[in-house]
């Protein structure tokens, strides 16, 4: 990987739809199903169960298979799934079929970038100009965003009803987990990566590693900061699952030790993703 600039956000929204074109086939498989892809996401869940206890409207950006909006559509909740990539999307729309939850799961073809615009809001029969009780994006996805960081603040601000609670599982910048795994193989370009300034490119997409800070101080504007907490400071990374399928007991014991730290905000600043919880103006 290169330090980059980030290109135009057409070029950039191209590029990361076609990358994760190539992770959807066996995405569920290689992660979803797998014990550290579970112990992940019932952390991620956890908070979205806090966070949205009642059934309401929600917009998933970066939807992927669509995991995240068909448990939530499980639980009463009315979703709104946005994903770049039309691989993704497709899987996202036979596993909401699969789950008979067609009625409350409306999964699109649609980048971050386009938020503000009418094509990526709610349905029809809501309206056009219909806004969300609540919204999160899981695993990383603004990573690939191509605007910066204050512009998507103001993008999904359009979306939200005042007060509503904006979840945000983001890739960390300084993550020893990675560091560790990748220089015990001597591969110290992998290791540093997201230290870079500009960001990497993964699969000819650009992967920018916001601190928490920076994230905070560009959605202030818009919304209020409620809290932050690591998911996978202990955890290794989702890269890491077949060491992770080898050894279940460490992992079990690493999972539970992370939930008894997960309110220590100091370790989100080391952890491979931080869950950043804000609340619409």
């Amino acid at each position: 990987m290169t330090s980059v600039q980030v290109p135009p956000p057409a070029a950039s929204e191209t590029l990361a739809g076609r990358a994760f074109d190539g992770l959807a086939p066996d995405y569920d498989e290689r992660f979803t199903r797998g014990l550290l892809g579970r112990l992940l996401r019932d952390r991620v869940w956890a908070r979205l169960d806090a966070r949205f206890p009642r059934p309401g409207r929600i917009l998933d950006v970066g939807c992927g298979t669509g995991e995240d909006a068909v448990y939530l559509g499980t639980r009463g909740q009315h979703v709104v799934a946005l994903d770049a990539s039309q691989a993704m999307v497709d899987a996202a729309r036979r596993k909401a079929a699969a789950a008979r939850l067609e009625q409350r799961i409306s999964i699109r073809l649609a980048t971050i970038e386009s938020l503000a615009d009418r094509a990526a809001r709610t349905t029809a029969d809501d309206g056009d100009d219909a806004l969300f009780d609540g919204a999160f994006s899981n695993f990383g996805a603004i990573n690939c965003c191509a605007v910066d960081w204050t512009d998507l603040a103001g993008r999904l601000a359009t979306q939200l009803k005042p007060c509503a609670p904006l979840i945000l599982v983001v890739m960390g910048r300084t993550v020893p987990w990675e560091w560790a795994w990748y220089l015990t193989r001597a591969e110290p370009h992998r290791a540093f990566r997201r230290l870079r300034a500009g960001g990497a490119v993964w699969r000819g997409a650009v992967v920018r590693y916001p601190t928490i800070g920076e994230l905070r101080r560009a959605f202030t504007p818009w919304f209020r900061y409620r809290c932050v907490s690591g998911l996978g400071f202990l955890l290794p990374p989702s890269y890491v699952n077949g060491w992770a399928t080898r050894h279940p007991r460490l992992l079990h014991a690493l999972d539970e030790w992370e939930r008894r730290l997960w309110r220590v905000r100091a370790l989100a600043w080391l952890a491979d993703h931080y869950i950043l919880e804000l609340d619409r103006r």
